[in-house]
């Protein structure tokens, strides 16, 4: 894990000059909110206003630029991989602003809301639903944060996605889980 560590403080030193600190989100930040799991690359929401400026940055410690559009970008280093997605829409700008600050080994972190982050996987999942590790991580979150969350957003993302009726399902499978 030390090259990831070291990966996340090169990182975090070469976005100082951000206009909005960017947040951890991905399966890094699964452990943020009391899910572990294995994760291969880093995965950042950043201001789109900075997306120029956090790619020259890259390219400069040697990251090659494997795909790029105006709502993400994917980077690559050898073996090591971060990945960006880019804050354009209300949502997400207002979850990024709204990042909670953690000081870590690692240096000073801004990481999504639980309920961004699921909000975050329930967009991959519907973007792609062969991405089943994203509906993993949700059921995990749900399951790991099910006193602490703000059901009421959750529940909005997932209607924004016109998938209601999957949350209920799966709100539904953590209470099975919890009977005795």
């Amino acid at each position: 894990m030390s090259r990831l560590v070291d990966q996340i403080r090169q990182a975090l030193a070469g976005f100082a000059g951000c206009r909005t600190p960017p947040a951890l989100i991905g399966g890094l930040a699964l452990a943020a909110h009391r899910v572990v799991r294995a994760t291969q690359d880093v995965d950042f929401l950043v201001d789109a206003e900075d997306a120029e400026r956090i790619h020259a940055m890259l390219i400069g410690l040697g990251y090659a630029c494997v795909y790029r559009s105006d709502d993400a970008a994917n980077y690559r280093r050898g073996d090591e991989g971060l990945d960006l997605l880019y804050a354009r829409r209300p949502h997400a700008r207002r979850l990024l602003a709204n990042a909670e600050v953690r000081d870590t080994p690692m240096g000073r972190l801004h990481v999504v809301s639980v309920e961004g982050l699921i909000g975050f996987k329930l967009q991959g999942y519907v973007n792609n639903p062969r991405r089943t590790r994203d509906l993993d991580d949700i059921r995990s979150l749900l399951r790991a944060n099910r006193g602490n969350l703000d059901i009421a957003e959750v529940r909005q993302y997932f209607e924004l996605f016109g998938k209601a009726e999957l949350l209920d399902a799966l709100l539904k499978e953590g209470d099975d889980d919890a009977i005795p």
